[in-house]
């Protein structure tokens, strides 16, 4: 009985919130000394309100969003011998970008782990199902966890990336020869994800992220909700797992939706779509949430009274899957 679990952010804020708050990492990549210039940082503030702001969360970077797109418009737009941007403007994508990327990389270096009885639990559960697992986070706590017991192992585990030693290509995903493994798709990306060279999107080994380098990645969606589309169409990647996660919640008999906050409305659509005639069980963290009002938040939110709602003192209990 293959499902379709969709993780958000919330293992990460039930094993250690202060790590993986966003507004904490986003301040302290940019207190990371000579990593932005002032003059980037100066651009960044003012797209944000004024000149002494720093980005604290995702609402926050609708101009910033804007910007970046005008400046790639116009450095695509070639002159031999003019151009449109200073050559600050000109890089200022690039600076963005880096940053971007780098509070991913915070994100994702981390020494904790997910208790031991709740991953053996999940994984015991892929293995028995190949159930599609989708991330929204940039954390490498279902991933590493997954690489280390065998669950992400090239065509001989229970889910695929897409990506072999050769690079990512949307053919990878494809199930030839009888196969029948599951999809593990990077919705939002990954800092590990970077394009080559040549023009080829590949993935870091773990041990190659540090929180010393980053690069301008294309393939990290942290950006203001109205913009989210717009990234993932422009990565290939990103792309291709978006396509694949129509056929995930296709096939599967229920969809699973953990620690999510209900805010992308690019996801919650899909949900809807293909949870119009299948369960949808959400686990979330109870907090101070009532349980009706929570669930006739979740039924408007999936268009759909097939909610079921469990809220958990901490969802990393949850061992039934």
């Amino acid at each position: 009985m293959r499902k379709a679990l969709i993780f958000g952010n919330g293992l990460g804020m039930a094993l250690s919130p202060n790590h993986f708050n966003l507004a904490q990492v986003m301040h302290d990549v940019w207190n990371i000394a000579h990593f932005l210039t002032p003059e980037d940082k100066r651009l960044i503030s003012l797209t944000l309100g004024h000149e002494n702001a720093i980005p604290q969360n995702e609402e926050q970077l609708d101009v910033l969003h804007q910007a970046v797109t005008a400046c790639k418009t116009l450095n695509n737009i070639l002159s031999p011998n003019l151009h449109w941007l200073t050559a600050q403007g000109q890089h200022f994508p690039v600076a963005v970008a880096k940053y971007m990327h780098m509070v991913a990389s915070r994100l994702h270096l981390t020494d904790a782990d997910l208790p031991a009885s709740f991953i053996t639990a999940l994984c015991e559960f892929i293995q028995q199902t190949n159930s599609h697992v989708a991330t929204l986070n940039y954390d490498r706590l279902l991933y590493g966890s997954f690489i280390d017991r065998g669950i992400l192992s090239g065509y001989g585990g229970n889910l695929v990336d897409g990506i072999t030693n050769q690079g990512f290509d949307s053919s990878n995903l494809e199930r030839l020869w009888g196969r029948t493994f599951g999809y593990y798709l990077h919705l939002h990306g990954s800092p590990l994800f970077y394009t080559d060279i040549d023009g080829r999107i590949r993935k870091l080994q773990r041990h190659e992220i540090s929180t010393f380098t980053a690069n301008p990645s294309e393939h990290i969606v942290l950006t203001h909700v109205a913009h989210k589309r717009s990234v993932i169409s422009a990565s290939p990647i990103l792309t291709t797992y978006w396509h694949y996660l129509h056929r995930a919640l296709q096939e599967a008999t229920q969809i699973v939706v953990v620690g999510y906050s209900g805010c992308d409305i690019h996801l919650n659509e899909l949900i809807a779509m293909y949870g119009a005639y299948k369960p949808i069980r959400v686990i979330e963290w109870a907090a101070a949430h009532h349980y009706q009002t929570r669930l006739g938040q979740w039924q408007i939110v999936f268009k759909s009274t097939n909610v079921v709602l469990e809220l958990q003192d901490n969802i990393l209990n949850n061992y039934a899957w």
